[in-house]
């Protein structure tokens, strides 16, 4: 009995060491690709930063901005929703706190949502709910270059200036620190304009050529394009902290039950000795 139960522990420990090797492996792995999003997204926010600041005080500086990019100008009915996912699992909370955050949205809507999908999870997760995906990016959010995102942010864009949606939402994760990132909604489109009265009192009297129209028409999908990129660029940093931060969770777990096992492995070791002692013994006293 002892035996079989010997042999049991035995071929656990050796299951679980190999999950741990594994896991170990995936979490430097992630370590390795954490290090080289990170500079990415550090880089990136920079210019970003710099350009949307740029975009927003144009914005800011004037009254006259096409009425149909501002609050107010149509009823919400029907919601685009550019959602960032992952292609793959094993990482953590990632995948399902964007979902959830998406849902809590998707609930109060009037009219069923369309979907631009970023990530194979987010896409498969509301296509087999019903939800129409309009279009979707399932190479790894890392590799995506700036033209891929633009033309990602085109439907989105034609269909909000031909109201067949009404507003335009991005929902990504954001990176906080190595070990917390939280999921984030912004409205793209329509956009709201915070005038701030001293950049307007000192503001200098600004002509656009050929038009106002036109000027907005061109900045606004380069506001949208720039969010959605920078987003797409801060999600994929994020992934790789909460894939690291999981297998790291998974590995310690792992050498806690391998050190359990080991417990249990002598224990059952030391109690079939003590049959076996007290076989003979009772062998060498039935002799006498």
């Amino acid at each position: 009995m002892a035996s079989n139960n010997m042999q049991d522990i035995k071929r656990r420990i050796k299951s679980i060491t190999s999950t741990e090797h594994i896991t170990n492996a995936m979490k430097l792995v992630s370590a390795a690709k954490l290090r080289k999003a990170k500079a990415a997204f550090e880089r990136t926010s920079k210019n970003f930063h710099f350009i949307l600041e740029s975009i927003e005080s144009v914005f800011n500086n004037t009254s006259e901005v096409p009425e149909k990019y501002l609050p107010g100008s149509r009823e919400i009915n029907k919601t685009c929703y550019i959602i960032v996912t992952s292609n793959k699992g094993l990482c953590g909370s990632f995948n399902s706190n964007i979902i959830k955050e998406t849902e809590r949205e998707i609930a109060d809507d009037k009219e069923k949502p369309v979907f631009i999908a970023i990530g194979s999870r987010g896409r498969d997760y509301f296509e087999k709910r019903g939800h129409e995906i309009k279009c979707d990016y399932l190479a790894p959010p890392e590799t995506i270059s700036f033209l891929e995102a633009k033309e990602l942010c085109k439907p989105a864009i034609e269909m909000y200036d031909s109201e067949d949606v009404d507003e335009v939402k991005l929902i990504y994760t954001t990176f906080v620190s190595t070990l917390e990132q939280r999921a984030k909604c912004v409205t793209l489109l329509p956009f709201h304009i915070e005038h701030d009265p001293d950049v307007i009192k000192h503001a200098k009297e600004v002509e656009y050529e050929p038009s106002v129209e036109e000027v907005f028409n061109y900045l606004v999908p380069k506001y949208v394009e720039i969010k959605v990129y920078g987003a797409i660029v801060e999600s994929a940093t994020c992934e790789h902290a909460a894939r690291r931060m999981a297998m790291e969770n998974a590995t310690d777990n792992a050498r806690e039950m391998l050190d359990n096992l080991s417990l249990f492995y002598n224990r059952a070791r030391q109690a079939a000795i003590t049959d076996e002692i007290i076989e003979i013994v009772a062998g060498s006293e039935a002799q006498k």
